[in-house]
Parts: structure tokens; sequence; C-alpha cells
């Protein structure tokens, strides 16, 4: 599940796209903002909310970094002529020390790099990019049984008190 919305507060930043699934279904080790190289129509397309970061992560080739499954649609508007790829590679754009930090996690450390979010910052268009490690389903119902001792703990000194 992911949340569209035109623009979502995160703090200061205005998220294009964000998905709340991977805290869920991650440890999130790092988190690194990167640059995204686009195609002219891919941007009209992400102004309109027309992209899809379900299922996209992050991986080398070539040693350059691309971001693979970040579906973008096309807009209907657009001429007939050019041919789109939805899903095509993109590359990102890191600087050397953020290429080895991530180089050193996934082929060492055996990590996944995964997408978390897409946002503007100023006109450029940024990709927010986790380090994560997969949760079992055990650390899951930990995490869960934590949040409601915390609430009930909550409601039994608001009645104590």
């Amino acid at each position: 599940m992911c949340l569209i919305i035109k623009y979502f507060y995160n703090g200061k930043k205005k998220y294009i796209i964000f998905n709340k699934k991977i805290y869920y279904n991650f440890f999130i080790q790092e988190k690194i903002n990167a640059g995204l190289i686009l195609q002219g129509w891919e941007v009209k397309s992400l102004r309109l909310n027309r992209v899809n970061i379900i299922n996209s992560y992050i991986s080398f080739l070539n040693n350059k970094i691309y971001v693979f499954n970040l579906g973008i649609n096309p807009i209907k508007t657009i001429c007939n002529h050019i041919q789109y790829d939805n899903n095509r590679k993109k590359q990102l754009l890191l600087k050397k020390k953020e290429i080895e930090l991530l180089r050193n996690y996934i082929y060492l450390n055996r990590f996944t790099a995964v997408v978390i979010g897409l946002f503007w910052k100023k006109s450029w268009c940024k990709l927010k990019i986790a380090v994560v490690k997969g949760k079992k389903k055990y650390d899951k119902r930990n995490i869960i049984k934590n949040k409601e001792w915390n609430i009930n703990k909550l409601r039994f000194l608001k009645k104590n008190t």
C-alpha cells in the first residue's frame, strides 16, 4: 500500500509519493537522498502524480547505480511518435562516498536498498533511499504487541490519576 497525496508533508519535505509499508516490513539501517536522471515526459507525469514505487529497489550495473521497477505512467497528452518504457531503469546521482557506502552495505553486509519516497527539492525530483534488512514474522508481532502495551499502559495511568 502506497500513500499518494499531492503534497504529503513529512517534516519539511513535500513528498510526491511515500511508501509507509517500508517501516512495517524492514529494519532501516541508513537513509540517503539521491538525484534522479529523468526524461521530459517523466517529469510531467511526476507533476501529475502518475508514479508507482511499490517493489522498487536499487542495484549496481556497470559501476553505476540504477533504480528498478519505478513505474512512471505517461500522460495522454504527450505525442505518439515517442516510445515510452514505464519501467525503464533510471540512473541515480550520488556522491562517491554514498556509492561506496551503498556498495558495502549491499555486497558485504547483505542488505537491500529500497525506495522510501519521491520528493521535490526546489525544481529537482529527488529519491529517498533506505538501506534495509527484512523483518521476520515474529519481529512484526513483537512490535505490534509493544505498541498495544504502550497504549494500554497510558490508559491505565490515565484512569488511576
